[in-house]
């Protein structure tokens, strides 16, 4: 099977953003930013706020509230570990 790729927008002219503002809108809130061009230029990208730029790694804590960490989590293994190391001579 083969992978395809959806080719990017072209740049909406301002006529056409406000004309149908409200679905753009919607369009920007699935992840699908679009360029807006005056003249034929590309001059605005619109994209949700919270959108990563391209190229930007998720921050960390994008799992929070999603798993736990146990309190005794800096101590966990430590019986392993003084046996493997020994008094540290």
């Amino acid at each position: 099977m083969a992978c395809t790729t959806v080719p990017p927008r072209p740049a909406i002219n301002i006529h056409e953003a406000k004309t149908h503002l409200s679905r753009l809108v919607e369009q920007v809130a699935k992840g699908e930013p679009f360029v807006i061009a005056k003249a034929g230029k590309p001059m605005f990208k619109v994209m949700a706020l919270n959108a990563p730029e391209a190229g930007q790694v998720q921050r960390p804590g994008f799992t929070a509230g999603h798993s736990t960490v146990p309190d005794d989590f800096d101590r966990m293994g430590s019986a392993e570990i003084e046996r493997f190391l020994g008094d540290g001579a």
